[in-house]
């Protein structure tokens, strides 16, 4: 079930549950960041009550965060054999 919880600088959680509902994920980038639209295919709501959300970070973060992830699986498949 995808969902995207994040807190806002006031200290207010906000969460897009997507439910069971298919969705589309976009990708973007360019030298200096990284954009990611993920949208609910809600064809029967109205266009201000469509569920989506728009993540935007840095490259760095992002290639580091990836990067890490790679190392931890990478790490992890050489424990198994």
């Amino acid at each position: 079930m995808p969902h995207v919880i994040i807190r806002g600088g006031n200290g207010r959680r906000h969460e897009v549950n997507f439910q069971d509902t298919e969705i589309t994920i976009e990708f973007h980038a360019n030298e200096k960041t990284i954009e990611l639209v993920i949208e609910a295919q809600d064809d029967d709501r109205p266009w201000n009550k469509q569920r989506f959300s728009l993540i935007n970070l840095s490259r760095e973060a992002f290639e580091k965060a990836f990067a890490e992830q790679a190392r931890m699986k990478s790490a992890s498949l050489k424990a198994v054999e």
